[in-house]
């Protein structure tokens, strides 16, 4: 659940950001789950201004504590808008993929001794806020590494 922990580290300004991002046609990436919290028709959605219904998506991710969703969420943020993020921490740290979806099975994971030189790599070409959001989705992939959590927790703290 790190990345709901992420999320509630997350500004309004910053979740708005990433809910602009995924804007598709004038609708939210989470559009319809604040329609059914506000008892609105799902067209009538639209008329409310992006940040009150981004607004609103946050609080009910986290009220939920729905890690699957905001993990899906962030995810999508970062393969839309920071792919070469992904594809250079998995290059990086050794994990087999084809354009940052991976590959193999459960021992296709990152290489612990090279992640610090990783992180180091990605914080001076992309914003640390982007590297430390795709920190939290790869302590939910790869829960079994520690070295991944306390990496991502140092930087949230």
């Amino acid at each position: 659940m790190q990345v709901v922990e992420q999320l509630k580290q997350t500004s309004p300004e910053r979740f708005l950001e990433i809910y602009n991002a995924l804007e598709n046609k004038g609708f939210g990436p989470l559009d319809g789950e604040v329609a059914k919290a506000m008892k609105f028709r799902p067209q009538a959605i639209r008329k409310l201004p992006m940040a009150q219904r981004a607004r609103r998506a946050q609080s009910i991710l986290i009220s939920d504590a729905n890690a699957e969703l905001t993990y899906e969420l962030f995810g999508s943020y970062l393969m839309k808008t920071q792919k070469p993020l992904i594809t250079d921490f998995l290059d990086e740290t050794g994990v087999s993929h084809e354009d940052g979806m991976l590959e193999g099975d459960g021992d296709n994971e990152p290489d612990v001794a090279k992640l610090d030189a990783a992180l180091k790599k990605l914080d001076a070409t992309y914003k640390p806020d982007d590297v430390t959001l795709y920190l939290s989705i790869c302590v939910e992939q790869w829960s079994q590494i520690p070295e991944l959590e306390t990496a991502w927790r140092t930087r949230i703290s």
